[in-house]
């Protein structure tokens, strides 16, 4: 499995980063009285959507991991959390990550991924 690449930014930009929790229940309706709510999965994946800053140079790294490494974001990859700082399975989301440039020669990368355990 590949791993986050240590010359990519380490940290996410604050401003872009959210964290849901798992959604692991199920209601059904039942013929009278409340609806019936009941755990679906024994383990459930953690939305995220992150932003991280990268040099032009960073940026040809982190395509080059999306793309090679990871399949086109096809294979899980590790990196720590970013609230926790705890290591963790990571799966890639659509859409694919975009760019935007901030200022000449540095980009707001943003990605969304699944935390899987």
């Amino acid at each position: 499995m590949p791993s986050w690449p240590a010359t990519l930014p380490q940290f996410v930009q604050s401003s872009g980063y959210s964290e849901s929790l798992p959604q692991q229940t199920i209601e059904s309706q039942v013929d009278a009285g409340a609806v019936k709510v009941r755990r679906r999965f024994t383990t459930a994946f953690r939305p995220m959507q992150m932003v991280i800053h990268c040099t032009t140079a960073q940026v040809a790294t982190f395509e080059s991991f999306y793309l090679t490494d990871c399949k086109s974001g096809s294979l899980d990859f590790t990196w720590v959390n970013p609230r926790t700082q705890a290591s963790k399975t990571f799966r890639w989301r659509l859409p694919p990550p975009s760019y935007r440039e901030i200022v000449s020669g540095l980009f707001a990368v943003s990605f969304q991924v699944w935390q899987v355990n």
